[in-house]
Parts: structure tokens; C-alpha cells; sequence
């Protein structure tokens, strides 16, 4: 969405100095995902003390016998394996799976080069001594 908004030079300058930015709209994004983000911890924290969380060695146990109840009840019912096989994925470990996709690998020629150190201390205010 197209806006147009008035920001605080001085604000603007020692963003932009501070932060990995290569544009005001860079900027300006990160801002508006923080506050998104405090939002959602703020919802987290909400919840603090209402959820219980039981990760002892019985309780997975009497988990894992609950899963195997289950699956006897479902073979002599007649049920098949792929009629279990949802609350025997819970159990499962699964790998985490990447949702990019590379179509080219990385080459020392499409690498990005590492900026020059700009002298000034990280956190440095442009204009002030160091």
C-alpha cells in the first residue's frame, strides 16, 4: 500500500545509521513487523499460567500406552493401519523441512561481498564522538 508519511529526520538518520538498512522503506517495514511481533508476545504473555505442560518421563509413558490402546482397539475392530497411523504420527520426530527453494547454488561470483567497516563504533550516532 501506497502512503506517504512524514518521519523524523533525526530518527530516520540514526535508524538507518544503526541498523543493516539500504533503504527508508526497509526501515520503516522493520518498524511496523516490531511492532507486530510485541503484539504477538504480548498474547503469550497473556497466557501465562493457563496452560499446563506436563513433560515428564509418566506422562509420555501413559501417552505412549494410550496410543497402544488405541491401536489394539482399532485391530480387533477391524480398523487398518492408516486409520492409526494420525495418532501414531503424534509420537513421531520430524526433521524440519525448508520452504524456499534454491534454483541456483552459490558461487563465489553471486556471493554478496561484506560492506567496508565505516569507522564509526556500532550504535554510533552519526555527528557525535565515539
Amino acid at each position: 500500500m501506497r502512503t506517504n508519511i512524514e518521519i523524523d529526520d533525526k530518527l530516520m538518520d540514526f535508524v538507518m545509521s544503526t541498523g543493516d538498512f539500504k533503504t527508508k522503506r526497509e526501515a520503516v517495514e522493520a518498524g511496523l513487523a516490531l511492532i507486530k511481533r510485541r503484539h504477538a508476545y504480548a498474547a503469550i504473555r497473556a497466557a501465562r499460567g493457563t496452560l499446563f505442560w506436563d513433560d515428564s518421563d509418566e506422562a509420555w509413558a501413559r501417552r505412549r500406552a494410550e496410543i497402544a490402546a488405541e491401536s489394539a482397539t482399532a485391530s480387533t475392530t477391524g480398523q487398518t493401519d492408516s486409520d492409526v497411523a494420525p495418532a501414531m504420527a503424534e509420537l513421531a520426530v520430524h526433521e524440519p523441512v525448508a520452504i524456499y527453494k534454491v534454483d541456483k547454488p552459490l558461487t563465489s561470483k553471486t556471493a554478496r561481498k561484506p560492506r567496508a567497516p565505516t569507522g564509526r563504533a556500532k550504535g554510533a550516532v552519526k555527528g557525535t564522538a565515539a
